[in-house]
């Protein structure tokens, strides 16, 4: 269902319909962890800037914060009425932010509290969430076909990005915090100046549902992963397909970068 790296690129952290999240060294693919606590299927995860913690979201409308160490359980965030989609720390780690059929982007001010800010506006589920790199804004990427940006202080909503024609699977900043990506089940690709609203490129090739998007650490490439079984990596300046890795007998459900760019993590459901 969902897939990180560690910062240092050294770990993975995965989450499945098995209801589990499960550690891995990156370099022999040895388990290193279960952190067991879900109840229903684990939709998507997280690492902390420094390595130290995950954040998992579910179906059982929780949100949990692991020690990624020992997998012990440090917290369960709970307020959501509907699945968890998506999760995200800030790289600060002070923060977390979560998205949730409820139609509701939940900032968490505080992880050692549980009380989250609402951010509202979003007209159905909100399927990916992900916090810019100076932790000022969050984007989000709903079942209503819109992207948008938020303030993570006030919640105040700061613009409705427009464009796609189905909805959004998967939002992200790149780490300058200047543009967006999304995929979307339109088959397409799309990335923009999200201060001015202008749309850069809309990258083509897929022919279904694009699930999962990511940009490199530089913001040089992106990769993409689809219902059509495909990974693609997109050079981000000119909109080009680089490649397409080929080779995956089912859908490609969540994509990742390495830290140093060199590697991508598909998971397939």
């Amino acid at each position: 269902m969902a897939v990180a790296f560690s910062s240092d690129g050294m770990r993975i952290v995965s989450g499945s319909y098995d209801k589990s999240v499960r550690v891995w060294d990156a370099s022999t693919g040895v388990e290193l962890k279960e952190l067991k606590g879900h109840t229903s299927s684990v939709n998507s995860v997280a690492f902390s800037s420094e390595g130290t913690r995950i954040v998992s979201g579910s179906d059982d409308k929780s949100v949990r914060v692991w020690d990624a160490s020992t997998g012990v359980e440090l917290k369960e965030l709970k307020g959501h009425t509907s699945s968890v989609n998506s999760v995200a720390f800030s790289s600060n780690g002070t923060r977390i932010v979560s998205g949730s059929d409820d139609k509701v982007c939940a900032g968490v001010g505080c992880i050692n509290r549980c009380g989250a800010e609402e951010l509202k506006g979003h007209t159905s589920l909100a399927r990916s969430v992900a916090f810019s790199s100076d932790c000022t804004q969050i984007v989000s990427g709903s079942y209503d076909n819109s992207v948008r940006v938020w303030d993570a202080s006030t919640g105040v909503e700061l613009k409705e990005l427009k464009g796609h024609t189905s909805s959004v699977n998967s939002v992200t900043f790149s780490s300058n915090g200047m543009r967006i990506v999304s995929g979307s089940s339109d088959k397409s690709v799309r990335y923009g100046m999200h201060q001015t609203g202008v749309e850069l490129k809309e990258l083509k090739g897929h022919t279904s549902s694009v699930n999962s998007v990511a940009f490199s650490s530089n913001g040089a490439r992106i990769v993409s992963a689809s219902d059509d079984k495909s990974v693609r990596v997109w050079d981000a300046s000119t909109g080009v397909e680089l490649k397409e890795l080929k080779g995956h007998t089912s859908l490609a459900r969540s994509v990742a970068f390495s830290s140093d760019c060199t590697r991508n993590c598909v998971w397939l459901v």
